[in-house]
């Protein structure tokens, strides 16, 4: 008689997974909503507020594509465990080689949806937005924020996520000063949060004639992009809008006209820019949300904090530390402090694969 009892013990583990996932992201209560939302965009009137409109299809597209997802998921599943019980009814070990390649294929895919079931922070669903800042260093430090910027491109292009210029200033010589851009996907902010920090880079400067081995920082700051929020109010006299030139490519009307804007919020000194859009209302209108989700980060920070107080924790909640280190010389390593997580393979984590260190945040987390 053949016996599959590895095979159907994983096969009970993602039935457990599948579960859990459908609980954690509250299915029956999304799928409702699409429902609801589906109703709506068939009236007749439905156009007649275009931001109300395309707020609803853009909410409509994500829940569209987590239900679809699950399901896609929970029918692999069931085709998975009919071929197992056809294995064990027929009694043919030739069904053996299909079910471990159906086996192997599959678990990538559920170990995503079983991490993706820890992202259960308000905002996690968000887009984001990031900001990567030269450190001191000069020329290299700016060189690094280039690699950094290619890095978090890359690891977005494998998952999905389309990335938007919204803000850039080169180097004096080489590389890049500052490069604010914005993440949008299906819980770009609940994976890409982890980032956030300072990150060290260890080589033999490119730029050193004497090839000596240079120390470099540049840090990340990432939060979600809201549209208003109820949670956050902003007064007029509260924010400071100044409008200068772009910089960088975008044709002779970006360059020549005062489009891009810089909005300052005064009581906090959050400042948000964007320079992407020929038009200085678009550029007005993205800044804005910028700054809401910088706001209600900067009030959940201040929520935790106190809770920390609160419950008398000794240790510090540090918001700017350097969480990861890249070291291209004399060895190579990748190596993120908080969570202990390591690699020798750094080309591969400049390409993007950055998959076993958030995984491992997130899982601690």
């Amino acid at each position: 008689m053949l016996i599959l009892d590895e095979q159907r013990n994983l096969i009970e583990k993602f039935r457990r997974i599948l579960a859990d996932a459908k609980e954690s992201l509250k299915l029956d209560d999304l799928r409702k909503e699409k429902a609801d939302l589906e109703e709506q965009m068939g009236s007749d009137t439905f156009w007649d507020d275009v931001d109300a409109a395309n707020k609803i299809t853009s909410r409509l597209k994500q829940i569209t594509g987590r239900v679809e997802s699950y399901d896609r998921m929970y029918s692999q599943f069931e085709d998975l465990e009919t071929l197992i019980e056809m294995a064990i009814e027929a009694d043919d070990e030739a069904y053996i080689g299909e079910i471990n390649s159906e086996i192997e294929a599959y678990t990538p895919k559920i170990e995503t949806l079983k991490l993706e079931t820890l992202l259960k922070g308000e905002y996690d669903s968000s887009n984001a937005v990031l900001s990567l800042h030269a450190g001191a260093g000069g020329t290299e430090a700016q060189d690094w924020v280039s690699l950094l910027y290619r890095m978090y491109t890359r690891y977005c292009e494998r998952k999905g996520f389309s990335v938007k210029e919204l803000d850039l200033l080169d180097g004096d010589e080489a590389g890049i000063k500052s490069v604010t851009f914005e993440v949008d996907g299906d819980n770009a902010y609940g994976f890409l949060k982890s980032e956030k920090g300072v990150h060290r880079l260890v080589r033999i400067s490119p730029f050193d004639a004497s090839g000596r081995r240079h120390t470099s920082f540049a840090s990340l700051d990432v939060a979600p992009i809201l549209d208003e929020s109820a949670e956050v109010k902003i007064s007029p006299d509260e924010i400071r809008v100044d409008t200068y030139r772009a910089s960088g490519a975008g044709g002779q009307h970006v360059n020549k006209t005062s489009s891009a804007i810089r909005i300052t919020h005064i009581p906090t000194g959050i400042v948000v820019q964007c320079q992407n859009e020929r038009s200085q209302i678009q550029n007005r209108e993205t800044a804005m949300r910028m700054l809401y989700g910088k706001l209600l980060e900067l009030q959940d920070r201040a929520r935790m904090e106190q809770m920390a107080e609160i419950k008398g924790e000794m240790k510090k909640i540090e918001w700017g530390s350097q969480i990861r280190s890249y070291v291209f010389q004399p060895y190579t390593m990748v190596k993120d402090h908080r969570t202990g997580t390591e690699t020798g393979n750094i080309q591969a984590v400049m390409d993007g694969d950055l998959d076993a260190f958030i995984n491992s945040f997130l899982i601690q987390s």
